[in-house]
Order: C-alpha cells, then sequence, then structure tokens
C-alpha cells in the first residue's frame, strides 16, 4: 500500500557509503528509500522521518551500534516491533541465529540486484497480506460481535416477555418480574460491596446475568392448569393440586434444558438454578430435592428471599399486602430455617432499598 510518497518507504541501514548508494540504486525505481549509517542513526530516522517504512534492510556489523542491538530494540518497541526486518550479511554472520531471533530473511554481501530486488518483493507482499487478512478478521469479528448483541437483546426482550406472560396468566402484572430481578440485583451488590463470603462467587457469577435469569424464575407455571394457577381465596389449593403446582420448578427446568446447553452457558445455568431450587429451604424442608444449606445454589437463595419478600408485600388474587415493616419480620423468623441467616441479614441492612422497588414498581 503505497504510503504518502506515492511508493512503500524501506530503510536501509549499513556503516560502508557504498552499500548505501548500491541499495538504494537498486531499490530507488519501486522504492521510497531512507538510508542511515548505524543503528543510532536509523531509530533517530524513524523518531524523526514522520513515516513507518514496509520493511528495514539492516547491516549486522555496524560501529556506535550494531544490527544486533539495534533489532533488539525495535522488538521491544510497541510501535515499531511488528516492521519486518532483512538483515544484510557477511560471511561470517550467523544467519541461523538471525532468522531464530525474528529476523524475516537475510541478504549476503555482495549485493545480487535481483535477489536485494525480489526479496524486498515478497516481504512487502507478505506484509500487505497480513495487514488485508487481519483487517478482515477484525471486521469480521465486529460484524460478529453486533450480530451476537442484537440477538442477545432479541433474545433477553423475547424471554423477558415470556416471563411477563407468566405472571399474567397467574394473575399477576409483569411487575412483579421487574420486583424480584431488581431485588434480586440490589441483595447481590450489597453482598459483593460488603465483602461477605459470598462476595467472591457472587461476582465470579456475574450478577447482571443472575438478574437477567430471574425473570425465568416461574417459567415452569406454564405447566400448571388455570384451574389450579388461577383459583382464589386463602387456603385455595388442596392438598393434591398443591402437588401439582410444586411442579412448576421440575417442569421450569425442563424448559429451561430446552433452550440450550445449560453447561456451557452461564445465563441457562442460573435460569435451571432458579427455577429448579428457589422453593428449597435452608433447613432441608423445601421442594423439589429437599436441599439443605449451602447445597442450595447461592442463586437461588437469593431468588427464594426476592419471591417470598414480594410475595408478603405485594396483594394478589388470594391475599392482601402485607406492611413492610410486618413482611421483614416475618422474614426474620424464617433466618436459619426457611432462609439463609446470611441473606436474611443483608436483608435486614437494606431493607429500606427493598421497600423502595417494592413501591416504585407496584
Amino acid at each position: 500500500m503505497p504510503d504518502r510518497f506515492g511508493a512503500p518507504t524501506v530503510l536501509a541501514v549499513d556503516d560502508i557509503d557504498i552499500n548505501v548508494m548500491m541499495l538504494e540504486e537498486i531499490l530507488k525505481d519501486d522504492y521510497h528509500v531512507l538510508t542511515a549509517n548505524n543503528g543510532k542513526q536509523a531509530l533517530e530516522l524513524l523518531e524523526t522521518a514522520g513515516i513507518q517504512p514496509k520493511i528495514i534492510l539492516l547491516d549486522v556489523q555496524m560501529p556506535e551500534m550494531d544490527g544486533r542491538k539495534m533489532f533488539s530494540i525495535l522488538k521491544k518497541d510497541e510501535a515499531l516491533r511488528r516492521i519486518p526486518v532483512i538483515f544484510i550479511t557477511a560471511e561470517e554472520d550467523s544467519e541461523e541465529e538471525l532468522l531464530a531471533a525474528g529476523a524475516v530473511d537475510f541478504i549476503n554481501k555482495p549485493f545480487s540486484p535481483e535477489v536485494v530486488k525480489l526479496r524486498v518483493k515478497n516481504q512487502i507482499a507478505l506484509i500487505n497480506y497480513r495487514n488485508r487478512m487481519e483487517e478482515m478478521v477484525a471486521q469480521k469479528t465486529e460484524e460478529v460481535i453486533k450480530k451476537t448483541e442484537e440477538a442477545n437483546k432479541t433474545l433477553d426482550n423475547a424471554l423477558q416477555g415470556l416471563a411477563n406472560v407468566i405472571e399474567h396468566r397467574d394473575m399477576e402484572s409483569g411487575e412483579h418480574v421487574k420486583r424480584t430481578q431488581f431485588y434480586v440485583r440490589t441483595l447481590a451488590n450489597y453482598l459483593i460491596n460488603l465483602g461477605t463470603k459470598y462476595a467472591w462467587e457472587l461476582a465470579r457469577m456475574q450478577p447482571d446475568i443472575i438478574t437477567k435469569a430471574m425473570a425465568l424464575h416461574d417459567v415452569g407455571k406454564l405447566s400448571i392448569p388455570d384451574s389450579i394457577l388461577k383459583k382464589p381465596g386463602p387456603g385455595r389449593l388442596e392438598p393434591a393440586e398443591y402437588e401439582i403446582m410444586k411442579t412448576h420448578t421440575t417442569e421450569g427446568k425442563k424448559i429451561i434444558g430446552e433452550l440450550g446447553n445449560v453447561n456451557t452457558s452461564l445465563y441457562l445455568k442460573h435460569c435451571e438454578d432458579i427455577c429448579y431450587s428457589h422453593h428449597e429451604r435452608w433447613d432441608g424442608k423445601g421442594y423439589p430435592q429437599g436441599l439443605k444449606e449451602d447445597k442450595i445454589p447461592l442463586v437461588a437463595r437469593l431468588a427464594s428471599i426476592a419471591d417470598v419478600y414480594d410475595a408478603l408485600v405485594c396483594a394478589r388474587v388470594y391475599k392482601s399486602a402485607i406492611p413492610y415493616a410486618e413482611a421483614i419480620k416475618i422474614m426474620v423468623e424464617g433466618k436459619g430455617t426457611q432462609f439463609d441467616p446470611l441473606l436474611i441479614d443483608a436483608l435486614i441492612d437494606i431493607q429500606d432499598e427493598f421497600e423502595k422497588i417494592a413501591k416504585q414498581y407496584t
């Protein structure tokens, strides 16, 4: 690719004037040639020339700063390290050593004009090809990232819409989904910022992804008949109906499994853990597995706090809302039995924030 001089620039470095003149004569018809008589002079030229050469022809044996020294300096400079170097070698120079150090090629003295032209031409062709490939990769990568972001946004919107459908079917507004998501995010971030024993694990689990996953905590309710799901009144479910209602956890797990591989997607893994385990209890008396204490996935323990709090403070078709302070009191009574004690302690600390969320999205 031509530079501002209309042709690629080549820097020739040799302490013998006749050698520099010969290289310039050989290359001048096809390239803009810069010259220097030693490594120090060449580095100064690179700083002041205002243009980066496409390739450097570098003599090995020179006074003040030889080719090896200049080459090592080039390789340590982020701006210059990618410039290919062809060493100009005498009989006593080790071509194997120079190639091993990172030189792209070598030219033996005395010069053969055709060899010089061909080796410079070939290396510049390789440079241009490499640059084109890197541009193509960067462009394709940008396209893939953009398409992935668009696909993820579409998926997020679709799943959020699905979550809202579930809540409407459960005689709730879609605001329940938002509230529980914000409760979980607030609680997780507080535990991280406080430096609790869960801080590292929660940071690794990515609170933003946990928040997204919370939207599908009741996706299994799609499998519950309306006669059970929408049944009004206190004590509304018969024992047999309650057993059917409990299957929304196992059905939720199945639905999430059909969305993709939970072992390769952190998002789907959180969805599965939340759907399947948010009705487990700290004392092992929950369902569907009867898991106990830290055997319950941490995201499910967070979801349990959010879901139960929201059920208490918000009216449902079968119950009235409970005052915020009373709801906290009920939650505290479940510390160490229904709920993880550390999460209840955190809830007490941030109960005002939970109340604000509940009021904002009612």
